[in-house]
């Protein structure tokens, strides 16, 4: 029977999911797009509800208790009764379809350039559908792939599991005892005797053989595509994860620190003569950029093509380098405002939950890494640590090991967001798309959305095998600590702990890194050295 309180939990986590998710569109999204891109922010909604529920479904399989071995009939008192394997499949299926078609779609869709700007300045010039256009790149991203899914499940879908072989007496040569019945009463385990001397005999005739061998079997696709996109993900979230746990307590401690304080006179002018500078300069560097793109779009006509791809990489890397400029100066402004004209206004306890919430996030990554030192890198573990303090809330209270296990699985999706933004703004490999209250733009919401969508199986992954012991009756241990764990190609990089080393190797540089670099800084003198590499180039 379903426990009718497990059914409320979910009704109300969807319902809770969508409304912070609806909340997060209202409030972030920028005014060019609040009468627009409908699409994407549907998209986007309901991106986050499957990526949170990806998440909150590994506590909810620990409170189902489904593969409890009672849940058959004798003792289902534990038992939630959710067909949990069903709510997984959903999950494994969702999460390529948002990935590999929506979201793609959407932002192409969303930047697609529909041709009326500039129908008018060419002859002949036709505009072009953005559904045409979309739908065009969206085809060449399925048929990709589509092609990788195909072939990888068709040559590595096989799981080699390793058993070890019992010989005993048959079922028949064990001893028969008698059940008391009870009159309209259900089957107990008090009805049982106790093992007697014939037990032990049938016991010790049985015979282990010392060398362990294996069951190939094949796994269906949905089990099979949960790994692969499982072991996609990690490649990110090994990276933006290890850099997120070490960087989102600084900044949360940094924004206490530096928050804002009441400037005199000398110090408003010397840090409105600072600002005012910088944006002259970043004026300059905007106006050299769009003369040298101007000036290479009439060369490439006369170029060839390593000359070209030489040309749009340094392009690409100078636009970028503009973007983080013109960020971090946004973001000292802002500081610049909230110490002067709106320093009445400014909330005094914003920085104050800061430091209370980057204290909570230095106990959780300084948790995680006691939990990947002790329990999941070494063979035994030295000690089941996190799992013994879930365990321990079950005794007088079941909600809070639960809610424990949600709070530390999703902790992981939010540090891979901060570490991609993080390592973005830093290293400039790629454009960064931060979150800012009514400053963004749908293109950020997407690729943010994509982003913790492929971290969200290894967020999985990652929690059922750090609380083996405390999650050892779900459905999802069942297939990444089983089928999945020894799949083949696949399964040699988690049981050679490859991700994991990765991630602690990552944090452990990253700690190095931003204790003596603490501060996102590119400052004027970055501005000013793109402006003078501009200059000579186009001289």
């Amino acid at each position: 029977m379903v426990d009718v309180f497990l059914i409320c939990v979910i009704v109300i986590g969807f319902f809770l999911l969508s409304v912070i998710g609806l909340y997060l569109v209202i409030k972030y999204q920028h005014p060019d797009d609040k009468n627009d891109a409908y699409i994407p922010k549907l998209v986007v909604l309901f991106g986050f509800v499957l990526a949170g529920g990806t998440v909150f479904l590994l506590p909810l399989d620990v409170a189902n208790n489904s593969n409890f071995a009672g849940c058959e009939g004798f003792n289902t008192a534990v038992c939630g009764g959710l067909n949990m394997e069903l709510f997984w499949n959903i999950i494994y299926w969702l999460i390529p379809a948002w990935v590999f078609i929506l979201i793609p779609f959407c932002i192409f869709y969303y930047e697609a350039d529909d041709g009326m700007l500039m129908a008018g300045t060419s002859i002949g010039a036709k505009p072009k559908s953005k559904i045409r256009e979309a739908l065009c790149y969206e085809m060449f991203v399925v048929v990709i792939f589509g092609l990788i899914f195909a072939l990888t499940y068709l040559f590595l879908n096989t799981t080699d599991i390793p058993v070890r072989d019992w010989t005993g007496p048959g079922f028949q040569a064990g001893p028969l005892y008698s059940i008391t019945e009870v009159d309209n009463a259900t089957f107990s385990t008090d009805q049982l005797n106790n093992m007697g001397a014939k037990d032990v005999v049938i016991l010790n005739a049985n015979t282990v053989n010392p060398e362990m061998s294996s069951i190939s079997i094949s796994i269906n696709p949905a089990t099979f595509y949960a790994g692969l996109m499982a072991w996609l993900g990690w490649f990110l979230f090994a990276c933006f994860g290890g850099i997120g746990m070490a960087a989102l307590p600084l900044d949360l401690i940094l924004q206490f620190v530096n928050r804002p304080h009441h400037m005199d006179a000398v110090e408003f002018a010397e840090a409105q003569r600072l600002l005012r500078d910088r944006v002259n300069e970043l004026v300059t560097v905007g106006e050299l950029l769009k003369m040298e793109r101007e000036e290479n779009a009439q060369k490439n006509e006369t170029k060839g093509w390593r000359e070209q791809r030489k040309a749009a990489a340094e392009e690409k890397k100078a636009w970028l380098q503009f973007k983080q400029a013109v960020y971090l100066m946004e973001e000292d402004a802002e500081e610049f405002a909230n110490c002067t004209e709106n320093y009445r206004n400014y909330n005094p306890l914003i920085p104050i939950f800061a430091l209370l919430a980057g204290i909570c996030a230095l106990i959780i990554s300084l948790c995680w890494v006691l939990q990947i030192i002790l329990y999941m890198l070494p063979n035994p573990p030295v000690t089941p640590f996190l799992n013994d303090y879930f365990r321990w809330f079950e005794t007088w209270f079941n909600l809070f090991g639960v809610l424990s296990v949600a709070i530390f699985s999703f902790y992981l999706l939010i540090c891979a967001v901060k570490g991609c933004f993080k390592f973005g703004l830093r290293f400039l490999f790629f454009q960064v798309h931060p979150m800012k209250l009514n400053k963004t733009y749908m293109s950020s919401f997407l690729f943010n959305i994509g982003l913790v969508l492929l971290c969200a199986l290894p967020v999985v992954q990652f929690s059922a095998s750090a609380f083996q012991d405390y999650a050892r009756y779900t459905t999802v241990s069942q297939t990444f600590n089983v089928q999945l764990y020894y799949l083949k190609f696949f399964g040699w990089f988690w049981r050679s702990k490859v991700f994991e080393y990765a991630l602690l190797v990552i944090l452990l540089l990253t700690c190095i890194y931003l204790g003596c670099k603490p501060k996102d800084t590119a400052g004027g003198k970055d501005s000013i050295g793109l402006r003078d590499r501009l200059r000579a180039r186009s001289s």
